[in-house]
């Protein structure tokens, strides 16, 4: 099985390559260039790897919550590479990918959404997948969902960014991974048994999940 994966709903841009369970890796803080480094980055691990894009089996991208924008353009791109090379495509959620950045195996996965909210879900590894247990949900710090008991780990920059969430979860967590970031490393181990189970859709099916339809305050909001 060959999947080529994107993420592009942080700063950071993400593009692995898994070859039958070996995996090629580029990545760069991106700023506002993730239109600018995707392509680049893609030829760079088809190169490597010496394959076409027409030899994938498929392609998988983060499918959000995350950067408006970066959602856009990292759907945009997995969607344009599929018709191209006549690929199917898989979206997976970004929490979930962050859940599996942290390693753990019952996380709280949040990101900065901006406007004094996070994006949240709650996650618990059953087996070798994931069981989503709340979300993804945007909501006020305060309102994160919680995970009944003791030992959780939390994951993402909204741990960062807001004081409110770590007081939502005191005495809940055993650690906080505020480091932790979605990669295109975890959605191409999150997609392959999904291709290999067939759970793939067209190419025009690929769309962002933005949970939330707006992107900034308005003045009387502020």
């Amino acid at each position: 099985m060959k999947i080529l994966a994107i993420d592009s709903s942080t700063e950071l841009c993400s593009v692995a390559l898994w070859l039958d369970g070996e995996m090629l890796v580029r990545e760069e803080l991106a700023g506002q260039r993730h239109s600018e480094l995707l392509l680049p980055m893609v030829h760079e691990l088809l190169a490597e790897a010496g394959l076409d894009l027409k030899a994938l089996d498929g392609i998988a991208f983060g499918e959000g919550p995350g950067s408006f924008t970066g959602l856009r353009i990292g759907c945009g791109v997995a969607q344009g590479l599929a018709f191209g090379a006549d690929l199917p495509v898989a979206g997976v959620c970004t929490l979930l990918a962050l859940a599996e950045a942290s390693g753990a195996g019952r996380v709280i996965a949040c990101l900065d959404a901006r406007m004094n909210e996070v994006y949240a879900g709650l996650y618990r590894r059953e087996g070798s997948g994931w069981r989503a247990l709340a979300g993804p949900v945007v909501c006020p710090p305060s309102l994160a969902p919680l995970l009944g008991g003791a030992g959780c780990i939390g994951a993402g920059p909204g741990f960062a960014a807001y004081p409110a969430l770590r007081e939502r979860m005191q005495g809940r967590l055993a650690r906080i991974v505020a480091d932790a970031i979605p990669h295109a490393r975890g959605i191409v181990k999150l997609a392959a048994p999904r291709f290999t189970a067939g759970e793939f859709g067209a190419p025009e099916t690929a769309e962002p999940v933005y949970v939330r339809d707006q992107v900034a305050l308005k003045i009387s909001e502020r």
